[in-house]
């Protein structure tokens, strides 16, 4: 029986990782093609900006609706539906781009935030399926999915070169379509869900009322804001500093997507052995060092690769420790909702660092050391606050929903 459901366990968590991959991937999908655009379309840098930034802000928003549904008809419902949403504006970004059409891309972006939500679910469906004391263990692995970024960069521009614009974006669509009829077939929720039918609106409110929420949604919207924004800039970031075409560096974006997913599950599962404010103080500590060394403009390709990898690892261990950190604080009953709006706050943190990148870039200098003095200085009072405000070990909070008090036992 305990060994069925182990393997019940790992399966569906494997799955449900590489249904955030591939919603990630369709998410990223304007981000490593951006320069390209820009050139095409004669877009300023500002421009070129909104147009990364703006998927990232309706997939960030989203993500306090789809956290709420989460609790109510669970995670599998709503990998297929996110999944299965995706499809068109993923298509419709294709047509947009070959058209050369600026405005239309615009909106269809609007829409393709729409996968970015897929991760207010993930963290609720691994949560139910495993244990407290192994949450950061699961809440890491299902971050990996973030590997999408990863493969984003570095197969769209190659697909895009092989078969076409458009048919890379319907192939990303044809991946969503498959992976909705898997889930579909294969994924279970864990035998212990069990559908949270409170109004949605007051669902919210329980949670926003919550001091954790607003703790590790400031915490998240910085660290997973920073990987969020580097997956989507780093391209126009390389292109621009040291000249590479949009190939070369969607690869070397890859190289850095990649380095943070892997370092995700190690900061989950360090978060269960440590208490996670630990892990969390390293990885903002880390991530100020290495903001303030890229200022210097690191030569390529060891130096700078060494430099913005090690900066990846980082954030990759903060968002793991920060999610852990989630699990452990938040109360059972509203784990979906807290999700959500944390989930939110750090895909918001990913909407304003291309803007400022954009608006202060030097172009008589082509450097971008303001924006990134200002991502250390940002790093540097999460540090201050996460070891002067927050405590590594307290009570567990209460959550009020409907007409009853929620209390949760410390794991």
């Amino acid at each position: 029986m305990q060994a069925d459901l182990g393997r019940l366990r790992g399966a569906n968590l494997a799955l449900a990782t590489w249904v955030s991959a591939i919603n990630f991937w369709a998410w990223n999908m304007i981000g490593p093609l951006s320069t390209t655009y820009a050139t095409d379309m004669s877009l300023s840098s500002t421009e070129a900006s909104m147009l990364v930034a703006t998927p990232i802000l309706v997939g960030s928003l989203g993500r306090i609706a789809v956290g709420a549904m989460t609790d109510r008809y669970g995670g599998r419902a709503m990998f297929i539906a996110v999944s299965l949403s995706s499809i068109v504006p993923v298509v419709a970004v294709g047509f947009a781009a070959e058209a050369g059409s600026y405005p239309l891309l615009l909106v269809c972006g609007f829409f393709l935030g729409i996968a970015g939500t897929i991760f207010a679910v993930g963290i609720p469906f691994a949560n139910n399926w495993y244990e407290p004391a192994r949450r950061g263990f699961a809440t890491g692995v299902f971050g990996a999915g973030m590997v999408g970024t990863a493969l984003s960069a570095f197969f769209t521009p190659r697909f895009v070169n092989w078969f076409g614009l458009v048919p890379t974006h319907i192939v990303v669509a044809a991946a969503l379509a498959v992976t909705a009829v898997v889930c579909i077939l294969v994924m279970r929720n864990a035998p212990d869900f069990r559908p949270n039918t409170d109004p949605v609106l007051p669902k919210l409110t329980a949670a926003a009322k919550l001091g954790v929420t607003w703790e590790m949604s400031f915490l998240y919207a910085v660290v997973f804001g920073g990987f969020v924004a580097f997956s989507n800039y780093l391209p126009t970031y390389i292109k621009m500093i040291y000249g590479f075409s949009a190939v070369d560096a969607g690869t070397r974006t890859a190289g850095f997507a990649l380095a943070a997913v892997l370092a995700r599950p190690v900061g989950g599962a360090l978060s269960d052995r440590v208490p996670p404010k630990y892990v969390v103080l390293a990885s903002f500590t880390g991530t100020a060092v290495m903001a303030v060394i890229a200022t210097f403009q690191p030569p390529p390709d060891l130096w700078s690769a060494l430099t913005f990898i090690t900066m990846a690892i980082f954030l990759g261990i903060g968002t793991g420790g920060v999610f852990a950190w989630v699990a452990r604080r938040a109360p059972a009953h509203t784990v979906g909702s807290v999700t959500g709006i944390v989930a939110a706050a750090g895909g918001l943190g990913g909407y304003f660092p291309p803007l400022v990148m954009g608006a202060t870039y030097d172009a008589e200098g082509n450097d971008y050391t303001v924006g990134l003095l200002l991502l250390a200085a940002t790093a540097l009072v999460c540090v201050f606050y996460t070891a002067f405000r927050l405590h590594a070990h307290e009570p567990p909070p209460v959550a009020r929903s409907g007409t009853r008090d929620v209390r949760e036992e410390k794991p």
